[in-house]
């Protein structure tokens, strides 16, 4: 069974960058949001286990670098990647809808989809697809990279102090941060079945 405790305890910050990476570099994302373990690394920073600002840097900087990757895939593949009509998540409709959403929206869109998981993992990948200008793309990826790193390492870093022996309950933790974070996507993809259900 995957443990993200031992994950964070052995690995340490290398592989904490490696899965942030992955998160949106590799679409390892839709498996397990690098909240998970952002989280579980500000625990254990703050019982003295991993240096707390090293973690922010590298958890920013991993997942800027990442998310620039998905970006490139998706401007150099386009709408090769959506073409399963039957997908929900690679529909070729997102195509046209993310080109609109990005020039109306592009720069709000990529600061706050370092909130929501899974969501996340697609935006600059659409972001690319749309075409979005990649100087742009970064500096405002490169903000909500930053605020996210320090706001979710920073909440478990709190938790960890108010917490007493919270490094036997990091599992908990993790599980209901994940439960609470997925509910807008999984509200917003249930919504689309259904009207998807109801126009056929």
């Amino acid at each position: 069974m995957f443990d993200i405790n031992h994950l964070v305890q052995s690995g340490g910050l290398l592989l904490i960058g490696l899965f942030l990476f992955s998160e949106v570099g590799l679409f390892l994302g839709f498996f397990l949001p690098g909240d998970t373990l952002l989280i579980t690394a500000g625990v254990y920073a703050s019982l003295g286990k991993l240096p707390l600002l090293s973690v922010i840097i590298v958890g920013a900087v991993a997942a800027t670098t990442g998310d620039s990757t998905a970006y490139i895939i998706g401007r150099k593949l386009g709408r090769r990647v959506f073409k399963n009509q039957d997908s929900v998540l690679f529909n070729p409709k997102h195509v046209n809808r993310a080109e609109s959403f990005f020039d109306k929206y592009g720069s709000k869109a990529v600061l706050i989809a370092h909130y929501m998981p899974f969501i996340r993992t697609l935006t600059p990948l659409l972001g690319g697809v749309a075409k979005m200008p990649y100087g742009r793309f970064l500096i405002f990826d490169s903000i909500g990279d930053i605020s996210w790193a320090v706001v979710i390492t920073l909440l478990g870093y709190y938790l960890g102090k108010k917490v007493p022996n919270i490094d036997h309950y990091v599992l908990y933790v993790v599980g209901f941060v994940v439960v609470i974070s997925v509910i807008p996507t999984l509200v917003h993809l249930g919504m689309r079945w259904h009207k998807k259900r109801t126009n056929t």
